[in-house]
């Protein structure tokens, strides 16, 4: 059995994450298939994105429109369909420090190993859109500790998510970023980064480990997962990578179809019907089936 095939504990996560082998790497998904399509290429985490849930789900931009039922029950979907680490998207908490209190309790209970929290006020909108509205900096902070307080496994990873740089700059993202620290975060994530210079500021004066966010067309530069382990980094994200490529080539393979009235001509282009039953784990369950019939 691989090691992304095995039952990772959280203290496990948290030692790989705290460590200084290379950086995690965690390819965002939206549902259970793009998570095992992650799994499977030998990642060991995966991002469960809460824009990625609300392009899939709704079919609508990242505006704080995906609710917390809509995100519990994605997780709980990715969870059955995985065994790898889950870093879930927990947006603002969905509101109060009570209400963090409830969603860290329902998303440990639901299999996450990271539950990332931001200080926007509700409702949110996505880190690399304008016009974001934070709210202060000693109320985020009390809600970090407040999904501290309130995780039952201490390896439980609480990561505190700040948007102060592109609403009030770098000056008072690392303010929020060490007060966070300071209320028990296990790893720090402010957004939006515009250069390397702001990124390794900021692992030079935050101890805990930092996470970098790749967002294809966002404000941070694409930097190599290398670079940014020289920085300092311990996790980088591609929230919605696989979201934008199954857009474009769903627009590509549509306009194909169109054009051509076959789907002959993509057959390269496609996971076939035995393969993807094959990814799905349709042996195990025939096997399954069988024991459970009745002659």
């Amino acid at each position: 059995m691989s090691r992304q095939e095995k039952e990772w504990t959280r203290a496990e996560f948290r030692r790989r994450v705290e460590g200084r082998d290379n950086i995690v790497t965690a390819p965002g998904a939206y549902d259970a298939l793009t998570a095992k399509l992650v799994q499977r290429s030998g990642f060991e985490a995966v991002y469960l994105s809460g824009a990625g849930v609300s392009y899939s789900t709704l079919g609508q931009p990242d505006l704080g429109l995906i609710s917390f039922h809509e995100m519990l029950q994605a997780l709980q979907r990715v969870r059955q369909g995985v065994a790898i680490p889950i870093i879930a998207d927990a947006d603002n908490g969905y509101g109060n420090a009570l209400n963090v209190r409830r969603t860290v309790q329902m998303y440990e209970a639901a299999g996450a190993f990271a539950i990332q929290l931001e200080d926007q006020a509700y409702p949110k909108k996505c880190g690399h859109l304008a016009k974001k509205v934070l709210i202060p900096a000693k109320e985020g902070a009390m809600k970090i500790k407040a999904a501290v307080d309130a995780r039952q496994d201490p390896n439980t990873l609480i990561i505190a998510r700040t948007d102060a740089l592109a609403v009030n700059g770098f000056a008072d993202a690392l303010e929020r970023a060490k007060r966070y620290e300071d209320a028990g975060a296990d790893v720090i994530f402010v957004e939006a980064p515009t250069g390397p210079e702001q990124m390794a500021e900021l692992n030079r004066v935050i101890a805990a480990p930092c996470l970098a966010n790749m967002v294809e067309g966002g404000k941070t530069p694409l930097l190599p997962n290398e670079e940014l382990q020289k920085i300092g980094y311990r996790i980088v994200i591609y929230p919605n990578m696989v979201t934008r490529i199954v857009a474009r080539h769903v627009e590509r393979a549509l306009a194909s179809l169109r054009d051509h009235g076959s789907s002959q001509p993509l057959l390269q282009e496609m996971m076939l019907f035995p393969e993807l039953n094959r990814l799905l784990g349709i042996e195990e369950l025939n096997q399954l089936e069988q024991m459970y019939a009745v002659d």
